[in-house]
């Protein structure tokens, strides 16, 4: 298998790096991931900064000469801080949770910048293929984070790749995948790539908190819960480690939110002071100070399958190597 085995939308590798909020994929993990030959995505404000959003660009590109692309929320405001991405001339915009209609696509495309729309569903599939994007992330329950689908990967994804089958638009699958095991099974239901985003957290170039990081290598339980942001986000469900602080409180009324909480610790994202409260639904980065181990942990169901934090690169690497020999040894005698 040559170099570019798997490469999709240009890049040498069908990897790409979810984007981890609110600021955990900055411009050195992006950049490092790109240099390896992925796809590395750093995770724009989910606020108006054009002039931030640019200073990260460019400080990414001092970090690599390999092209990286910029994620976006969708319900959130975003209108200012696509303009620089478009200015910017990034190779990749990724999109989530929400509808992202063909004309913003064809601005895109216009502006010679691809796009990824991560959907959770069949229905959100097919408006992704009928606006003309260049890629579809097929999310599963099993992925960290907030998740806006319902269904397993597995079972979702080959339907996702025959409903787009006359498009030619690369299907990539997210959730729950860590390593070549779980590449080469995406790539056998039809997937031309994967997204990782627990796997990348737990490197060393991402911007997560020391303590954080140690959780993923040492949990291996996850749960599906709306306890955290319900006031910022409240029809955001998402996946989180189960540490016992969560254990304790899961149970939580819904009418409950991080509101009227006290303050836990602090941090500053995307370069703004911000109070922590019980309940937050930000992750700690690496300037949070305060109670970490009470503050949401995000982390997809292949965490178990981490034990150590390692450069993101060598993720990279370790993937590709690994579903090549799963590939050779393993599945050559049905060739």
């Amino acid at each position: 298998m040559a170099s570019g085995w798997r490469g999709i939308l240009g890049f040498d590798y069908g990897i790409v790096q979810a984007p981890l909020g609110p600021d955990i994929s900055g411009p050195e993990l992006a950049a490092a991931v790109a240099n390896a030959g992925a796809i590395g995505l750093i995770r724009l404000p989910d606020f108006p900064a054009p002039d931030y959003v640019r200073e990260m660009i460019r400080k990414t590109r001092s970090l690599t000469s390999k092209p990286f692309g910029a994620a976006i929320v969708l319900p959130f405001p975003y209108g200012e801080n696509l303009r620089v991405v478009l200015e910017e001339k990034l190779a990749v915009l990724q999109v989530y949770w929400g509808e992202f209609p063909r004309e913003r696509v064809e601005e895109a495309h216009r502006a010679g910048v691809k796009v990824l729309h991560q959907v959770g569903s069949l229905e959100e599939a097919a408006k992704a293929k009928e606006a003309g994007v260049d890629g579809i992330i097929i999310q599963g329950r099993e992925a960290g984070g907030h998740v806006i689908g319902q269904e397993g990967l597995f079972p979702l994804l080959p339907r996702v790749v025959d409903l787009v089958s006359d498009s030619g638009i690369p299907v990539i699958a997210a959730g729950g995948i860590v390593d070549g095991r779980g590449y080469v099974a995406a790539l056998a239901l039809g997937a031309q790539g994967v997204c990782l985003g627990t796997r990348f957290l737990a490197t060393e170039e991402s911007f997560a908190h020391p303590i954080y990081k140690e959780k993923l290598t040492e949990m291996s339980c996850t749960d599906y819960t709306n306890l955290f942001g319900r006031a910022r986000w409240s029809y955001a469900p998402h996946r989180i480690l189960e540490t016992p602080f969560y254990t304790g409180w899961k149970n939580l009324p819904d009418q409950e939110t991080e509101e009227s909480q006290p303050i836990i610790g602090q941090s500053i994202i995307h370069g703004v002071h911000n109070d922590i409260h019980r309940f937050a639904g930000a992750a700690p980065n690496a300037t949070a100070t305060g109670d970490v181990s009470r503050m949401v942990m995000y982390a997809g169901q292949g965490v178990g399958l981490i034990t150590e934090i390692i450069p993101a690169g060598e993720v990279v690497q370790r993937m590709v190597a690994e579903a090549k020999a799963i590939i050779r040894e393993r599945l050559s005698d049905f060739q």
